[in-house]
């Protein structure tokens, strides 16, 4: 299985130095359209290699997406620690109830009826 793992992260790494050495040409980033640039009279532009920016969309696109996904999943997270919250309760209220039924017994008859059987 690690060979399989280590395979699959060396063909990654190959298809991105292969996409890092096809996209080494430079490019301009501008925030601001040029019409508007000249009209407000900043240009923030920054020049990059094109993998980089390739690189910089694709791991954007991903925190992007994993942010999203945590936020769909809050209401099954909120459930799931509702629902151990309610297992918590519902253990303790047992216990409560297994001392209440065998108060004034004798204590061994008491922990052989609390084992309960065996399977």
């Amino acid at each position: 299985m690690k060979t399989i793992r280590y395979a699959f992260w060396a063909i990654v790494a190959i298809c991105l130095i292969t996409v890092g050495l096809a996209n080494r040409g430079d490019v301009t980033l501008r925030a601001m359209p040029e019409a508007l640039a000249d009209l407000v009279g900043v240009s923030p532009d920054i020049t990059l290699p094109l993998f980089v920016v390739i690189f910089l969309g694709v791991a954007a696109g991903l925190l992007i997406g994993f942010f999203w996904e945590w936020l769909r999943e809050a209401k099954h997270r909120a459930e799931v620690r509702n629902k151990s919250r309610e297992v918590v309760n519902l253990k303790r209220e047992v216990g409560r109830l297994t001392t209440e039924k065998h108060e004034g017994k004798d204590e061994v008859l008491a922990l052989l009826e609390t084992a309960g059987p065996r399977r």
